[in-house]
């Protein structure tokens, strides 16, 4: 069972855009909002720390390259962490599925904010709004990633028409009001991590992988999607960092005084909506920038949501992924006509609601969000990073593990200064896990600890070399130089699997001469009174036993070489030869043909020695 691969790169990069691409909504707002507060309204310090998140941004992005390159079937965090424990594989989707909980209710909420929605009515609205975009992913994501790509283009427009303003105002980008950064590592280091909101949407890239379009040449079998991914995440990841650095620096290019300060900290929310009016009554007028303004509130809006939607097609994604893999009720892999899971859907648009309800205002949702997501992304980097199968490159994995320590040092930072987001992420743990076990006991499954000998015994990867395979209609090739008892042997088995029967008579010719053997002529078994005789003995013997027997012929002057070309290029599932019955001398001068054909014959061919 297999969700429809239809979502090339310029839809995931849509996608992905919808909740990474947000984050300068808020991002540069909460940096200055931050360090105003600890610094003593001192927030034209922030460049510096915005400048370190941009940095992160760009690391982590190369990270996730390497990721889903490596994990082409969707999962994210649970799939990397999975290769190392099934728990911790579990523990980094919860976290996950928090992120993405409070990532569309925070995304929602935000847009109303940018669309001026009356407070009191904010909350009422976020939740019909969320309810409407689970609404459409009904369809699936590609539909979605569709809604995405429409919102993506205007937001993106209005970025470049903000930053472009600030380049050619009469007073525009400048360093003069920059302040040094607090000689207080401590300081710097909350605001830093106070930012780190700016990371979140990487790990929906990663859990769509499952739905994205294959690379030229790959198959269902063997997927591999590190094309479209690539140039997914680079695009985004580009235009996020360079565009919420200058952003960043033209906010702070407003100058400084306790008016314009004030309105910077009091609007931090819409943060973008400020610069857009600043800068556009600068080259605009008063009446060009209201309008700019308008204009700019509309569009980020309107991709907040497009975050919203991102959200919950990953979270529908990666509740999927963790059913199919029995460590949630099996209800949870129903699909719809459209290939979206029923339960996985009903749950990503449920829990966004639910935290929309009980939490007062969109601060109290930003205390939430960061836990989440940079757990989540700490333990994806972090099992990469000691997963020695995984076939890194040393540069490689001595970035992705500095990026994973980065990033822990960030978590336990988060869970020391931010005690309601920890008591949020410890709720969803502790639900997560209960809800896994209740599942695993209606399945009849129990935990039991065994030695790591007999955990190698039984893992998936040793039962999967000795798994028999019942296919039918499997082909034979068997190669003798007489009715010996290996074509019995042969066609015996060609009845049992229902499969044709290739009898290969080689007829070796030692004489070297110049030019292609048999140039001029074909080699005809009928011709060959040996040949002839094995041949329609088989026939006959096919036709009694209802075995569909062709008789092939070949001249050479190395029967193994032939045996291997022939066995190929006919794609046979098995190849039977009778065990050598030269001489010891003969096999010294001449070679043995089983010995040669068993060193250099394709895996998924198998040799039977019949003797």
């Amino acid at each position: 069972m297999h969700r429809p691969r239809n979502v090339g790169w310029r839809r995931a990069a849509a996608l992905l855009y919808g909740d990474w691409g947000t984050s300068k909504a808020y991002v540069i707002g909460v940096a200055f909002s931050g360090m105003a507060t600890m610094a003593g309204a001192a927030g034209y310090q922030a460049l510096w720390s915005i400048l370190g998140v941009c940095a992160l941004t760009a690391l982590v992005a190369y990270n996730y390259v390497i990721i889903c390159r490596h994990f082409p079937d969707g999962g994210g965090v649970y799939s990397a962490a999975r290769t190392q424990s099934r728990f911790l594989a579990v523990i980094g989707a919860l976290l996950l599925v928090a992120d993405m909980t409070v990532t569309a209710a925070m995304s929602c909420w935000n847009g109303m904010t940018y669309f001026r929605v009356p407070p009191e009515w904010i909350k009422f609205i976020t939740i019909g709004v969320i309810f409407l975009v689970g609404a459409i992913n009904f369809f699936g994501p590609k539909h979605s990633g569709s809604f995405a790509l429409f919102l993506a283009v205007p937001t993106v427009l209005v970025v470049v028409l903000i930053i472009a303003f600030s380049l050619c105002a009469p007073e525009g980008l400048t360093t003069k009001y920059l302040l040094p950064p607090a000689k207080n590592f401590s300081a710097n280091w909350l605001a830093f991590t106070s930012m780190i909101l700016a990371l979140s949407g990487v790990e929906a890239v990663a859990n769509l992988t499952g739905v994205l379009r294959l690379d030229p040449g790959s198959t269902m079998e063997l997927p591999q999607v590190r094309k479209t991914a690539s140039k997914a995440i680079w695009v985004v990841a580009i235009e996020v960092c360079v565009g919420t650095a200058l952003l960043g620096w033209a906010m702070l290019s407003i100058p400084s005084g306790a008016r314009n300060e004030k309105m910077l900290h009091d609007r931090w929310e819409d943060m973008l909506s400020v610069l857009a009016n600043w800068y556009g009554t600068l080259v605009l007028g008063p009446t060009g920038g209201n309008i700019f303004a308008v204009i700019t509130g509309l569009v980020v809006g309107l991709l907040l949501l497009s975050a919203v939607n991102t959200a919950i097609a990953a979270l529908v994604g990666l509740l999927y992924m963790v059913a199919r893999d029995g460590e949630m009720p099996k209800p949870f892999t129903r699909l719809n006509s459209h290939g979206v899971p029923w339960w996985p859907l009903a749950i990503a648009i449920t829990l966004p609601i639910v935290v929309v309800v009980l939490s007062a205002d969109l601060g109290a949702l930003m205390g939430l969000y960061a836990i989440g997501v940079v757990g989540a992304i700490t333990v994806n980097l972090g099992s990469c990073t000691f997963n020695k199968a995984l076939g890194l490159n040393w540069h490689e994995r001595t970035v992705m593990g500095l990026t994973f320590l980065i990033l822990f040092c960030v978590e336990i930072t988060i869970a020391r200064h931010k005690p309601d987001a920890l008591f949020f992420a410890v709720c969803v743990l502790g639900i997560g896990l209960a809800l896994r076990s209740y599942a695993q006991r209606r399945a009849g499954l129990r935990t039991v600890t065994v030695s790591e000998e007999v955990a190698a015994a039984v893992s998936p990867e040793t039962l999967s070399q000795v798994k028999a395979t019942w296919t039918s209609a499997q082909t034979l090739l068997v190669a003798a130089r007489g009715l010996t008892p290996v074509l019995s042997f042969a066609l015996e088995e060609a009845r049992l699997r229902q499969g044709a029967l290739y009898v290969l008579f080689v007829k070796e010719l030692a004489v070297a001469f110049p030019g292609p053997v048999g140039k001029g002529e074909r080699a005809r078994w009928q011709d060959d009174p040996k040949a002839s005789e094995i041949m329609l003995a088989m026939m006959e013997l096919g036709r009694q036993n209802n075995v569909n027997v062709v008789p092939v012929y070949a001249v050479s002057e190395n029967p193994a070489t032939t045996i291997l070309d022939l066995a190929a290029t006919l794609g046979v599932d098995m190849l039977v030869l009778g065990a050598p019955q030269r001489h010891r001398l003969v096999q010294l001068l001449k070679g043995n043909v089983v010995t040669e054909v068993a060193r250099n014959l394709p895996e998924n061919i198998k040799l039977v020695i019949f003797g």
